[in-house]
């Protein structure tokens, strides 16, 4: 046990030596809070994963129309229709236990108005599973039904951006918008929507709350398109929950290849997967700046036991005198592991703060979101105390192993 008159001595000789003592914990400063921004910064990119991936559709499979210039478009059609319908009837009949499945369209526009003001969104025809299957949520009214979808409705659901474009503040169900050149009946108006990127590895995220949503038999019946288009943009399959996604992504990329002779006219999207590409980027990452971290606390380590070795020799008549009116072995160890010690949680406090500010400094000139946790204030904080003893060891045998009438006569 190292004694209150112990330490009441480390603090005491700390402080008459304030500039070496500060320069020594330099290294432990960095080291802590190159630690506590490297995981905050971690933390917050996995909560920010998390959130994209829950907006993709953790069992969601999405299957995107590819582009293609017009040429080598209408060469693929001779031999594939693209994206359509009938692969929506396909995947609905082929895959067990039945999944729920959305389709959407991107409808060409050249104007969008109401008789208040004008709009630039995105219309898009979509099935009426849509926002159930996107985690959409209404702030007023209702989605269409699939009554509407067989009907070929011209009924529309807001974003609440495009609403505030088309109609201010009021309210505005039942009231119409002109797309293009046909009339629409507004039936709802979505939640507002936080999306916080426009990309996740490669896969671009939009946000609905500039979209306008129509049935997509409207949207493929009563809106031109060009013959080689593909009726559908994209195909949202939300696996149910008896299956898992390993075991239905084979199933539809091999009866979309049948579908498609085997052009490679769309492409796969799996957010499972995406979450775990990023999951794998970010470990790398952590493990880059944990060895940075790590070589930061080693030389603070090691600065602390360089000055406490140059410490016990600046010492030594203090040691001889110490041990000449009674102090043991052990009281003169304690003292040098005491110094060490209160040097490595110093600097850990400091660091501490430094970390804070590094990755609040980090979140407002970069836009990234981080996350200071427990776990990483507990780990640095206590990596620094452990260095701090394990280098304050050597220093302190040295000093307790002084002979204490070499030590006296000392000069």
């Amino acid at each position: 046990m190292i004694s209150t008159e112990t330490v009441i001595g480390a603090l005491a000789n700390l402080g008459r030596h304030k500039l070496r003592s500060f320069l020594t914990m330099l290294g432990m400063i960095f080291g802590v809070g190159a630690v506590i921004a490297m995981l905050s910064i971690g933390a917050g990119a996995e909560q920010q994963s998390l959130s994209i991936i829950e907006n993709l559709g953790i069992r969601n499979i999405i299957i995107r129309a590819k582009e293609f210039k017009e040429e080598e478009l209408r060469q693929i059609r001779t031999e594939s229709l693209g994206v359509s319908l009938r692969d929506v009837e396909a995947l609905e009949s082929i895959l067990k236990p039945k999944p729920l499945i959305t389709a959407s369209r991107l409808v060409t526009t050249y104007q969008i108005i109401s008789e208040e003001g004008r709009a630039d969104s995105r219309v898009l025809g979509v099935s009426s599973t849509y926002p159930v299957i996107q985690n959409l949520e209404m702030l007023q009214g209702a989605f269409f039904l699939p009554s509407d979808e067989e009907g070929y409705a011209q009924v529309c659901v807001l974003g609440i951006a495009a609403k505030q474009k088309l109609f201010g503040f009021g309210d505005v169900l039942n009231r119409r918008i002109k797309v293009n050149d046909v009339w629409m009946k507004v039936v709802g108006v979505l939640a507002d929507s936080v999306v916080d990127e426009q990309e996740f590895e490669g896969v671009k995220i939009q946000n609905p709350n500039n979209d306008i949503y129509i049935p997509i038999t409207t949207a493929i019946r009563k809106f031109d398109t060009e013959a080689v288009e593909n009726e559908l943009n994209e195909i949202i399959v939300q696996i149910h929950p008896d299956a898992t996604i390993n075991e239905q992504a084979p199933t539809i990329n091999n009866l979309m290849s049948v579908m498609h002779h085997y052009v490679d006219d769309y492409a796969i999207v799996i957010p499972e997967d995406l979450l775990e590409q990023r999951q794998r980027t970010q470990g790398i990452f952590n493990i880059v700046m944990g060895a940075i971290a790590s070589i930061s606390l080693l030389v603070g380590g090691i600065g602390i036991m360089n000055i406490m070795l140059a410490s016990v020799l600046e010492r030594t008549s203090e040691i001889g005198l110490r041990r000449a009116i009674g102090a043991k072995k052990l009281d003169i160890r304690m003292q040098f592991m005491a110094e060490a010690i209160a040097i490595s949680l110093a600097g850990g406090i400091i660091g501490v703060a430094l970390g804070w500010g590094i990755s609040r400094a980090v979140a407002v000139f970069s836009g990234w979101s981080t996350i200071i946790t427990t776990v990483s204030v507990v780990l640095s904080f206590g990596v620094s105390s452990a260095i701090g003893l394990i280098f304050g060891i050597y220093p302190a045998v040295q000093a307790s192993n002084l002979d204490p009438i070499e030590c006296l006569r000392y000069e």
